[in-house]
């Protein structure tokens, strides 16, 4: 039972974090937002006018809800700015007298620092210079602790990058990107592991800084992002992080999918983002999937970036392979026969990291050995990375989805348009997108002579209805998720 207005303040706090969760609690109502109770009102103390706006825009019925419920009538909420020294929560005690206490962490005997958001105008001020935050200085500032390590290696340009039919959208989008920067904002570019997106978003980078010396840019992982948020959240302060993340001109974020669940952060990349395009700034991101099938960010995150332009970079086809391990060659002062080369584009086609590992590889075995680089020494020192990969070719998968659906083998590659027959040719085309390295025009024409368009439209209904749970094609009594599970049961077994 509440027996005085501090346990009421106490459990208007735990239902408001209830309702609103406790990341977004944590973030708006910590130490430097204070509750008092009046006689029909809630009371809101904030450090700054900035926080007033924000919590009267997006918290007031929830704070009215919460207090509500913990007093069993109707509270107004009213909201006031005071000075951070001021703010020592002072809650009414029984007697009617106010007591002022600093709320300090469990098990310490220190206050915790503000978690200040500050107003436009301060954040110029408190700008907090940090190692990725690239900037013409004589001498870099040591990192703060938690802060990311200043890159070391030189990165990837786009003059490197290996265009071909798998990936010209995407760079060209990424030129338009930095003739116009801003124009094609966000930039997220998605596809799977080995395709290319990181070193296009290197080159995007780099071109950037070269092109605009005056500009601030930052590129980062989603890790390297969540740490600095949770570090200034806990540690050094919101206003130096939102100061830095929220003037730049250029900021490139990678491995974006690595947010999921994390939903502190994931708003506050949100509030960044509206800043920097409400300010005409370009942003940039890549994820393993395209925003439609990353539910696990929310809508919110997704809705914003489905608003610029997307691109799939697809694995590279046999051409795009062949120019990888050229261009690589070079770059590292090899001199490989075309025979070698064309059996490397040939024989590794899961990722372009293989392709340089290999040549790194038979780069080093030619210099041990004192050979020079041919085919034969190519595939002797090369024999366990083509006995490693797993090569699933599209007849195997049309195979492995007849058995487990009852079809005739040549089923899938018939005209017939019956659910029966349609939607395990669907689930195919997916599964061929996933596990092999075929292109759209070779997965369309083994699957009945079908157009490219045909093949990506089987993909993203497939995909949609994984992401999104809802409706899924039933043949044969197996709904999708099953049915899935068994054709790659047959896969692995084959």
């Amino acid at each position: 039972m509440i027996t005085d207005d501090r346990e009421h303040i106490s459990a208007i706090r735990a239902r408001l974090a209830e309702r609103v969760g406790v990341d977004r609690y944590e973030v708006w109502f910590g130490p430097t937002t204070q509750l008092l109770l009046r006689s029909d009102s809630l009371q809101v103390s904030v450090p700054s006018l900035f926080y007033q706006d924000w919590l009267r825009s997006n918290f007031r019925k929830d704070l009215e809800a919460s207090a509500a419920e913990v007093c069993g009538r109707a509270m107004a909420v009213e909201f006031r700015v005071e000075t951070p020294a001021s703010l020592a929560s002072s809650e009414v005690t029984p007697n009617g007298q106010t007591q002022s206490h600093v709320h300090a962490a469990p098990g310490s005997t220190s206050p915790l620092p503000p978690i200040a958001a500050a107003a436009p105008a301060q954040l110029k001020l408190i700008a907090e210079p940090a190692p990725v935050v690239l900037k013409q200085v004589a001498a870099p500032p040591s990192p703060a602790p938690g802060a990311e390590a200043p890159l070391r290696r030189k990165l990837n340009s786009l003059d490197s990058f290996v265009v071909g039919t798998s990936n010209c959208l995407a760079h060209k989008a990424a030129q338009m990107a930095l003739m116009q920067p801003g124009g094609y904002s966000p930039l997220f570019v998605h596809g799977p592991a080995g395709t290319g997106k990181t070193h296009l978003l290197e080159g995007i980078y780099s071109a950037f800084r070269k092109t605009q010396p005056r500009a601030v840019a930052v590129y980062l992982s989603a890790e390297q992002f969540t740490s600095q948020f949770l570090h200034a959240l806990h540690k050094s302060g919101m206003a130096s992080f939102r100061a830095k993340y929220r003037e730049l001109d250029l900021l490139v974020i990678d491995d974006l999918h690595f947010l999921a669940g994390k939903k502190a952060t994931i708003g506050e990349l949100q509030h960044t983002i509206d800043v920097l395009l409400r300010g005409g700034k370009q942003l940039v991101f890549a994820a393993d999937r395209s925003p439609a099938a990353l539910k696990v960010l929310g809508p919110e995150l997704t809705s914003r970036l489905s608003g610029g332009m997307v691109c799939r970079l697809e694995p590279a086809e046999y051409a795009t392979r062949l120019g990888i391990v050229r261009n690589q060659a070079s770059q590292l002062g090899m001199q490989v026969p075309e025979d070698v080369q064309a059996y490397l584009a040939a024989t590794l086609t899961s990722q372009a990291r293989e392709l340089i590992g290999a040549l790194k590889r038979l780069q080093a075995e030619s210099l041990a050995h004192e050979r020079p680089i041919s085919l034969t020494l190519a595939e002797q020192s090369l024999v366990d990375l083509i006995d490693q990969q797993r090569v699933v070719k599209l007849p195997d998968i049309a195979k492995a989805v007849c058995e487990v659906f009852g079809l005739e083998a040549d089923s899938l590659q018939s005209d017939r348009k019956s659910r029966v027959v349609s939607h395990p040719r669907m689930l195919a085309m997916y599964l061929a997108r996933k596990y092999t390295r075929a292109p759209l025009s070779e997965i369309g024409t083994f699957f009945g002579k079908r157009s490219h368009s045909t093949v990506i439209s089987a993909q993203k209904k497939i995909e949609s209805l994984m992401a999104t749970g809802g409706e899924q094609p039933r043949t044969a009594a197996l709904n999708l998720e099953e049915a899935i599970r068994r054709v790659e049961a047959q896969l692995r077994a084959s």
